[in-house]
């Protein structure tokens, strides 16, 4: 494990922790928290073409989560992809399954393709290197999110009352959101030497990943 890794992860289990179960960050956490040792295993079994680079990539996607904790924890504005989530973290009529989608609504929609960037500017490369270690990422991403929603879905004797949970999870979809990243990651690739567009459209990004996560926050009761 490199030592971002570890530090990383250290950082996830340590807000793990410290977190009610029952806040919302924490649910997002946990699953982040899965996430990130599934990726970090299959960097140590050489899973990856350019493990330096995807690892590279995996911390910088993590500090932009722990900032925004952070930001939440000291009273400092967050990006407004991840305000929903801070600000209903503690809402008794937000389910679970919907905590868990709307941090990796943030993340994935708007976080992810920031750290492309971020990481092509540190390791002088294009986002073309880093493409099919993102895809096989995705492929991890993928694999988990099955078993995350099984988790936190209510069992079959609440399936009749949960309608409405059911509909909401079923809305949003991880693979168009990392489709989504990604071409946003080339657009701002594209667009460094025009810092005033690039920043307009990560200020745009922002928002309308912020307000989807607020649809999957919808109070259900």
């Amino acid at each position: 494990m490199a030592g971002g890794a570890a530090q990383a992860l250290a950082r996830m289990r340590a807000l793990d922790a410290a977190l009610p179960a029952d806040d919302g960050v924490a649910v997002f956490n946990g699953v982040y928290l899965a996430v990130t040792e599934e990726v970090d295993r299959r960097i140590g079994g050489g899973a990856f073409q350019d493990p330096s680079a995807t690892g590279e990539l995996d911390l910088r996607f993590a500090r932009r989560y722990f900032a925004a904790v952070d930001a939440a924890a000291t009273g400092l504005p967050t990006p407004a992809c991840w305000r929903p989530l801070f600000q209903l973290r503690r809402h008794p009529g937000v389910r679970p399954l919907q905590f868990a989608l709307a941090g990796i609504n943030a993340h994935i929609g708007h976080d992810l393709a920031l750290a492309v960037v971020d990481t092509c500017h540190a390791l002088g490369c294009e986002p073309a290197h880093l493409e099919g270690d993102f895809d096989r990422v995705g492929t991890v991403l993928t694999g988990l999110e099955e078993r995350i929603r099984e988790r936190l879905m209510p069992g079959p004797d609440l399936l009749d009352i949960a309608d409405p949970l059911t509909h909401l999870a079923g809305s949003w979809s991880l693979e168009m959101a990392r489709d989504g990243a990604w071409a946003a990651a080339r657009m701002l690739w594209g667009a460094r030497r025009l810092p005033e567009f690039a920043d307009e459209f990560a200020e745009r990004l922002d928002a309308s990943v912020g307000l989807v996560g607020r649809c999957l926050l919808t109070p259900l009761g």
